[in-house]
């Protein structure tokens, strides 16, 4: 498969925490997270989302922990999680304490309702001496109100001091194993927000638009906002913040990431055109069978479905492998060079089967076991006979080019 492109800037270099046997942060891999619906002390249909999101692609999953319940809930949790757990904390920070009890491997805590220095200093301290990391968790939303008195409400800049107030009372106590989000649920304000921290800390950062909404204006929300800072080299974890499906928001994270060539591509990649008045298929029907077809097969490729044989292969020519449609048939190239036809019907099944011959196999061998000039006569022949219906100039542009020329010229 061709090599992702690789964003614009830089990664921002920041320190390395481990939540459980993660890294986050330093050179290690952007992480997928996101949050489990459940009442936590459901253990096992905790459990059952936990396994959920880790197959959709979630690096680190965190868990709420707010009642004693939902804290003895994650003792039997914790030990049974393929991945690491984290537990969210707000307001009570014996919760946090329980938590610990628990074997959870990361906290998070919104310094805009538990308040008390003693009391965070206290959690700090447990934090230290079991090698746990805190998440610095800030949100425009519920920020103390005198940093919303003194800064007219919630800026950038409030929401770095509430980080930075944290922060300090954890240096008093030796505590540094941390990463930070100032998140909100206006776009604008979070970029401006991190890229403020991002010049203040080289703590780890955990990016997010919260209370996103639902798909798909939760999703483009979210998108915007962390694709910008990523493609700014801010970010060391994300998470998509959704009024759906945990699962939604796992699967779109890696999909953004994958996207932006920042973590090695684990599912397909799928793309198609828009099709036009060439198209002989249904695009879009066949798109999503496609996409249904693959679904969750960790098949790491690049995978086109082109309306036409006309334009398909050459435009999709960087793809591992495609199918154009042409006269009723399917015409499958794999690297641009057509490989095999197969009747219409049968294209979605075409594609997948060679896909996983190609995953298994590799590119050379699935070129070799092809018949190329019997499958590229007949993709020549269906193209041929398409531009014969259609015209070599279906768009009359040579007329068009003279009439352009007469209207520049004319006084």
């Amino acid at each position: 498969m061709q090599a992702p492109d690789k964003v614009a800037a830089p990664r921002r270099k920041t320190r390395q925490i481990h939540v459980g046997s993660v890294p986050v942060g330093g050179d290690a891999p952007i992480t997928v997270q996101s949050m489990t619906i459940t009442k936590t002390a459901d253990v096992e249909g905790t459990l059952q989302q936990v396994y959920a999101l880790a197959a959709a692609g979630a690096d680190i999953v965190r868990c709420t922990c707010n009642e004693q319940e939902a804290a003895e809930g994650l003792a039997q949790i914790v030990p049974r999680s393929p991945v690491p757990i984290i537990a969210d904390i707000h307001h009570q920070y014996r919760m946090a304490l329980a938590a610990l009890e628990a074997g959870v491997h990361g906290l998070r805590l919104n310094p805009g309702n538990i308040r008390n220095p003693e009391h965070i200093k206290t959690v700090a301290r447990e934090c230290k001496d079991r090698g746990v990391p805190i998440r610095i968790g800030v949100n425009a939303g519920s920020l103390d109100q005198r940093l919303y008195d003194k800064y007219g409400g919630a800026t950038a800049e409030a929401m770095l001091e509430s980080a930075q107030i944290e922060l300090a009372y954890f240096e008093e106590v030796g505590f540094d194993d941390v990463k930070i989000s100032v998140k909100a649920s206006n776009v604008p304000l979070m970029i401006q927000a991190y890229r403020l921290l991002a010049d203040h800390t080289d703590h780890p950062l955990h990016v997010g638009v919260t209370e996103a909404g639902p798909p798909p204006t939760g999703l483009i929300k979210a998108t915007a906002g962390m694709a910008t800072l990523l493609a700014e080299g801010i970010g060391d974890t994300i998470r998509y913040s959704l009024t759906a499906d945990p699962v939604e928001e796992a699967r779109a994270g890696r999909q953004l990431l994958e996207a932006m060539g920042l973590r090695e591509r684990k599912s397909v990649d799928l793309i198609a055109c828009p099709s036009c008045g060439r198209a002989e298929i249904d695009v879009i029907d066949v798109a999503q069978r496609a996409q249904a077809a693959f679904g969750e097969r960790e098949i790491p490729l690049q995978v086109a479905v082109m309306g036409c044989v006309v334009n398909g292969p050459g435009e999709a020519r960087d793809a591992d492998i495609g199918i154009a449609a042409g006269r009723k048939k399917g015409h499958l190239f794999v690297k641009g060079q057509n490989v095999a036809v197969v009747p219409e019907s049968e294209m979605v099944e075409a594609l997948v089967e060679w896909a996983e011959f190609i995953v298994e196999h590799g590119v050379d061998a699935a070129l070799s076991k092809a018949d190329l000039t019997a499958a590229k006569a007949a993709a020549d022949a269906d193209r041929a006979a398409l531009l014969a219906e259609q015209g070599d100039d279906a768009n009359a542009s040579a007329t068009r080019v003279e009439l352009i020329r007469k209207t520049v010229g004319a006084p």
